[in-house]
């Protein structure tokens, strides 16, 4: 991607011998995709100084321009020590990554089951909170109740996938997170959630999404405790 090509000679620029090694991360990792996204990447380095950013910003511009997200920049060392306080992130990276300078920086490590389900238990109690908020701050009227479902579909779909990567099961297509959900919490909840990542795609008459609402809370409660007492 000359995009990327252009980053690395910047970064070479910039960094010299303490560039140690450059990923493409997400879905330009795997695939190229459908609608246009920033282009994500991971660049390792010896050490990173204050000059070195002063360096970077004066690129960044640039850098947008061509259709790059600024890329994360961390030494080895901190990746490593920040695994377990950014598990869902940094363990995506791991998951889907792509080399596209020096050797791949990732062998031996490795994101704990027990940090990635801390970090689902956090996410999906706060998705639970905004739900149970937002559902009085709507004060119960349809059109604001169905457009709270609506506008939660992209939140849960990541919430699902981290739960399928829990479990060790595939994070996508739409279909395989479903019948994780329904398997894990029974096909009551299951329906419901179904029901809820679909808007992502087809959104539903406003007052079919109200309607919804009562057993979408009590999918995401379920869920909520499945994550809690997962071992």
């Amino acid at each position: 991607m000359p995009a990327v090509d252009r980053l690395l000679a910047d970064l070479r620029a910039v960094f010299g011998p303490r560039l140690i090694s450059v990923v493409v991360y997400g879905r330009h990792a795997v695939d190229r995709p459908a609608s246009p996204q920033p282009i994500h990447t991971l660049a390792l380095v010896g050490d990173l100084t204050i000059h070195d950013l002063d360096a970077t910003a004066r690129l960044a511009r640039g850098w947008q321009a061509a259709g790059l997200a600024v890329p994360l920049m961390l030494t080895r060392l901190d990746f490593a020590r920040s695994l377990d306080v950014f598990p869902l992130e940094l363990g995506a990276i791991i998951d889907a990554h792509r080399v596209v300078h020096g050797e791949d920086p990732f062998g031996g490590l490795r994101v704990r089951d027990q940090d990635v389900r801390r970090a689902c238990e956090i996410d999906i109690k706060g998705h639970l909170l905004h739900l149970r908020e937002a559902y009085v701050e709507s004060f119960g009227e349809l059109d604001a109740v169905a457009s709270l479902v609506e506008a939660s579909a992209a939140a849960l779909r990541t919430l699902a996938a981290n739960v399928a990567r829990l479990d060790g099961r595939p994070s996508s297509p739409a279909s395989a997170l479903s019948a994780h959900l329904s398997e894990a919490l029974g096909p009551v909840h299951g329906r419901a959630l179904d029901a809820v990542l679909a808007m992502g795609d087809a959104p539903i008459a406003g007052a079919d999404a109200a309607r919804l609402f009562p057993d979408y809370l009590a999918a995401v409660e379920a869920l909520s405790a499945y994550v809690d007492t997962w071992s």
